[in-house]
C-alpha cells in the first residue's frame, strides 16, 4: 500500500475539510511549501496536491503546486480545477507524475478521453461520489451521468488510475466505509486510488485486502492519528 499525503490548498494554506465545505476547516496550516517538505522528509513516496481555489472556482494556485512539483524529489500527481488541455500539459511540463482530472472529463468524456491518449498512463480520473452520485466543481452538485455509465466511458482509456473518494465520510476521521470502497473497486476498470475516511492502519489493512494498491490521507496524518514513522520510517 503506498500512502500518499494529501496538500490541499485553500486561500494560500494548506487544510482539511470536511466533507469538502468551505469554513469547516479542521487543520490550516500557513505555508504548502512547508507541508510538502514536511511529507517528504517523513518518507512519503509521492505527494498529491490539489488546489481547492481553483476546484471551487475561486483563485488559481498553479504556480504554488509548480513550486511544489519543482522542489520534490519524489513523484507528484496534482488535481483541483483541471479544465483545459492547456492547464493539463503544463502542470506535466512542470514535471507533475500525474494530472488528476474531474468535472471537465466527466461533463466532456471526449476530451478526457484526448488528454488521456496524448498522456497515457499520466491522467487519473477523480470520481467522488456523495449519496451514491458522482460530484462535480468540487462537490458542489451531482454529475449528469452515472458511475455505471463513466466506468463503461473509461474502460478503453490509458489512465494511470481513478481515484474514489467517498465525500460521505471525507474529513470525518470515523474510517472508511467498507462497503462503499468494495463495491466501487469491483466495478472500476482501473486501477483505485482510494480517498476519503482513512484515519487508522486497520483502514489501510482493508484496503490493501481489496486490491487497492493507494490511498491518499489527510487529516489522520496532520492530526496524527497515523504514524508517518510506522507508514515510511523502514522506507528511508
Amino acid at each position: 500500500m503506498k500512502v500518499l499525503p494529501a496538500i490541499d490548498i485553500l486561500d494560500g494554506q494548506v487544510v482539511q475539510l470536511v466533507g469538502g465545505v468551505p469554513g469547516t476547516e479542521q487543520v490550516k496550516l500557513p505555508d504548502p511549501m512547508a507541508a510538502a517538505k514536511r511529507w517528504q522528509d517523513a518518507g512519503a513516496e509521492m505527494l498529491h496536491v490539489i488546489d481547492l481555489d481553483a476546484a471551487l472556482g475561486k483563485g488559481i494556485n498553479v504556480q504554488t503546486m509548480r513550486s511544489i512539483i519543482a522542489s520534490s524529489k519524489v513523484p507528484v500527481q496534482v488535481g483541483g480545477g483541471i479544465r483545459t488541455t492547456e492547464t493539463a500539459q503544463y502542470l506535466l511540463d512542470c514535471g507533475a507524475a500525474r494530472v488528476i482530472v474531474g468535472t471537465k472529463a466527466i461533463k466532456d468524456p471526449e476530451w478526457l478521453k484526448s488528454l488521456a491518449n496524448a498522456n497515457p498512463g499520466k491522467v487519473v480520473l477523480a470520481l467522488d461520489v456523495k449519496g451514491g452520485h458522482v460530484q462535480v466543481k468540487g462537490w458542489q452538485e451531482a454529475a449528469p451521468l452515472s458511475l455505471a455509465q463513466m466506468f463503461e466511458i473509461i474502460k478503453p482509456l490509458p489512465l494511470a488510475g481513478v481515484l474514489y473518494t467517498n465525500v460521505d465520510v471525507e474529513g470525518q476521521g470515523k474510517g472508511i466505509d467498507e462497503g462503499a470502497v468494495r463495491s466501487f473497486v469491483s466495478a472500476c476498470p482501473h486501477k483505485v486510488i482510494a480517498s476519503g475516511g482513512v484515519t487508522d492502519q486497520r483502514d489501510l489493512d482493508v484496503l490493501t485486502g481489496m486490491g487497492v494498491p493507494e490511498a491518499v490521507v489527510g487529516l489522520a496524518l496532520y492530526t496524527g492519528k497515523l504514524n508517518p514513522n510506522q507508514l515510511w520510517g523502514r522506507k528511508r
